[in-house]
């Protein structure tokens, strides 16, 4: 059976480790995955328990960070051409930047037949300077003449990688939207909704808006604190609103909610009186979204917006910007309502009348789950990237097996996650 070394940056809670998650246990029992990962920084949510539920045991190198650090970055490929000797990968398989460039590197100079890439988002605008984006820019277009396909996650991005940044050709792109196992936000609703709204004392006619994400500057919180504020000044309509994730942008959110006399609270505090509680990471979304009424995202840029996925299985409706594949999972005006991201007050608008109007949030929410379930269930995944590596692999000189035995250190180290 073909072995694939699918290589990803960390295990935190978020759309990635999912897409990864999946692909390493439902290509099974066609090919053989080794799922290696980096580590996490200390404000991310850890996900190991996910990959623990879901019976898989990734390989840690510690030293594939998410920041650029020399030194670390090249004892991490040293390590991954290390693992590549040991497992004799038939394909190599990265997700996201770091792993993109060690891990893609490394399969290059090991001569592994296929390489692919998988861009979950990109840090081509609205993550850096001008100057630094344009050496992430040329490094991609290097990497990308490396890589035997590149994979862009919905049809808006790859037109972006490919026409707008030029990171490589159109032909060398296949689009493979992700996939989840949805089911458990589709399942016991009531229950799941019940629970939320009891956790948090909402009342029957309490209007709950949630926006799930990291807490950094590219999510754009402040946009979602000025429409709260907004709708908070123009309807009579009880109103909670939940933010849910943490990050290195916490201080200045809650700084920015107290500029907005927006009250506040934290999960946990006494908050009957707070319109904004802050409940930092939750592992139980399918909860989360249950006793949600409206979800948003205001994001400067996405790849493919999972929070929004996970909100139309659970028949939500949704406000966001219109930005990355944003519009590639919604259905605009039947499933979400979308602004540009300059255009405040169209968002600010949107929310207020979803507030207000109490037969279309319904009604957008019950549009939903068909439409989501067909398009991005995890069965849909696994079979399209089934095809895509049996066909990249047709015609390849398998990997020639001579490489020296894997060291005994890297072989040998218990896990947690286990760790080389």
């Amino acid at each position: 059976m073909p072995k694939i070394l699918r290589i990803h940056n960390r295990l935190i809670t978020g759309g990635p480790v999912y897409n990864v998650l999946n692909l390493t246990k439902f290509l099974e029992p066609d090919f053989e995955t080794l799922l290696v990962v980096g580590e996490k920084e200390h404000h991310e949510q850890d996900a190991g328990f996910i990959a623990e539920r879901m019976g898989i045991r990734p390989l840690l190198v510690p030293e594939m960070g998410r920041a650029v650090h020399p030194l670390k970055d090249y004892k991490a490929y040293h390590k991954i051409t290390e693992i590549i000797k040991w497992f004799k990968p038939d394909i190599v398989h990265t997700h996201a930047a770091k792993p993109g460039a060690v891990g893609r590197l490394a399969a290059y100079h090991m001569k592994v037949p296929v390489v692919v890439h998988t861009y979950h988002g990109h840090v081509f605008h609205s993550y850096f300077n001008k100057a630094k984006t344009q050496v992430f820019l040329n490094i991609e277009r290097y990497l990308a003449k490396k890589s035997t396909a590149l994979i862009a996650i919905s049809p808006e991005q790859k037109t972006e990688l490919s026409h707008q940044y030029r990171v490589a050709k159109e032909n060398k792109f296949r689009i493979v939207p992700l996939g989840f196992e949805l089911e458990r936000f589709m399942e016991n609703q009531e229950e799941k909704r019940k629970a939320f709204r009891t956790e948090f004392g909402l009342a029957d006619d309490e209007i709950a808006i949630g926006i799930t994400g990291r807490l950094v500057p590219v999510k754009n919180h402040d946009l979602f604190l000025e429409a709260l504020a907004f709708v908070l000044k123009h309807t009579a309509k009880k109103v909670k609103a939940f933010i849910i994730g943490d990050g290195t942008s916490c201080p200045h959110i809650q700084e920015k909610a107290a500029a907005l006399h927006i009250p506040f609270g934290r999960s946990g505090e006494a908050c009957g009186d707070r319109s904004l509680i802050f409940t930092s990471w939750r592992s139980d979304m399918d909860v989360v979204n249950a006793g949600l009424d409206i979800v948003c995202l205001t994001s400067f840029n996405e790849g493919t917006p999972v929070s929004l996925i996970e909100a139309q299985a659970a028949n939500k409706p949704i406000v966001s910007t219109n930005v990355g594949g944003v519009k590639d999972v919604v259905k605009e005006g039947t499933t979400a309502l979308l602004a540009g991201i300059q255009d405040k007050q169209t968002f600010f608008d949107h929310l207020l009348t979803l507030v207000n109007d109490d037969e279309w949030r319904a009604a957008m929410g019950n549009s939903s789950t068909g439409f989501i379930t067909a398009r991005f269930g995890v069965k849909r995944l696994a079979s399209d990237f089934r095809d895509l590596y049996y066909s990249l692999l047709s015609g390849k000189t398998q990997l020639q097996r001579t490489y020296p035995a894997f060291p005994e250190p890297l072989r040998e180290v218990p896990m947690h996650h286990n760790s080389v």
